[in-house]
């Protein structure tokens, strides 16, 4: 028996999400302060109505936080090695997977929402402030696939590895997943009262 719940200093990968957070911050950052400058420099700022994709979006992106959340608290449990193969048989994973999915349920409904927009005319050379929310969530959704991509390795990891080294690699995963969820929502709040 072994257990995920190793608690150790930070690990090389947790100091590089620290690092690619602090990076990501400012880029947001600028971005937003881009925006607020440009809407008020000129009088062609486009306001528009979000897609009500978004909303659900919104829903679907604290979701899979949670579904996080209750996968790394379950993955203290105690887990077997099977007897074929020495994988982990993980009863956690299942969190994990419902995160995935919800993370790509997430991707889908940007590119509904973007849809929604090119169908009203709303294009990324329409206005300043379409441009602004096509820039904006892309980047955002770009950086959402590199979460996706850091939760399949944790899924390798748990599956392949020692508890203390998937447990290492849950953590700075979580880490980074939480942190796109509290950027999509301010993301979220900044496109809906200034776009």
């Amino acid at each position: 028996m072994t257990s995920l719940s190793v608690e150790s200093p930070a690990s090389p990968a947790q100091t590089g999400v620290w690092v690619g957070i602090a990076a990501i911050t400012m880029s947001f950052a600028a971005y937003s302060s881009a925006l607020i400058v440009r809407q008020g420099a000129n009088p062609d700022w486009v306001h528009f109505t979000l897609p009500p994709i978004l909303f659900v979006n919104t829903l679907v992106v604290v979701a899979s936080s949670a579904t996080l959340y209750l996968a790394r608290a379950r993955s203290g449990a105690k887990v077997d090695q099977s007897a074929s193969g020495g994988a982990i048989d993980a009863p956690h994973l299942t969190w994990l997977y419902v995160t995935i999915l919800l993370g790509f349920l997430f991707l889908a409904g940007q590119i509904m929402a973007w849809r929604n927009l090119a169908g009203q005319g709303l294009t990324l050379a329409s206005s300043p402030s379409s441009s602004f929310f096509y820039l904006l969530t892309a980047m955002h959704g770009l950086h959402l696939l590199g979460g996706l991509a850091g939760l399949l390795y944790v899924v390798y990891r748990v599956r392949r590895s020692s508890a203390e080294r998937a447990a290492s690699a849950y953590k700075a995963a979580s880490l980074y997943w939480h942190f796109m969820t509290v950027l999509w929502l301010y993301l979220f709040v900044m496109l809906a009262t200034r776009i």
